[in-house]
């Protein structure tokens, strides 16, 4: 998402937000991009794949069902995340691609959590 009154034809990267924390882009933060300016930060992105993939048999999870995932738009039946702060979900996923397209980038130092 981006803060209101963001420019956009000039978006700076405070302007680009995590639709799960709500925290600001910066140079140190790992951010994946979703769908019509969608963003979720590696440390929600840590957060989701605890919860819909490594413990997905186990509260909390989200009917997908009954939304839509904040990412992809698409509505599906699986585990996901929701965020604590706002409505916004991500699907299990959309989970795992965003944490194979971070963990790529060797100069963001992302990986996926174990346990």
């Amino acid at each position: 998402m981006f803060r209101a009154g963001t420019d956009t034809n000039d978006v700076k990267m405070e302007d680009v937000l995590c639709d799960f924390c709500l925290k600001a882009w910066t140079a140190d933060l790992a951010f994946m991009e979703g769908h019509h300016g969608s963003h979720i930060c590696g440390g929600c992105l840590a957060d989701a794949f605890r919860s819909a993939v490594l413990y997905a048999g186990d509260p909390p999870f989200v009917d997908m069902s009954t939304c839509s995932c904040t990412m992809c738009l698409e509505s599906r039946t699986e585990p996901s995340y929701e965020s604590p702060k706002r409505d916004a979900h991500i699907c299990r996923r959309c989970v795992k691609m965003a944490a194979v397209t971070l963990e790529r980038d060797a100069e963001l130092g992302w990986k996926r959590p174990d346990r």
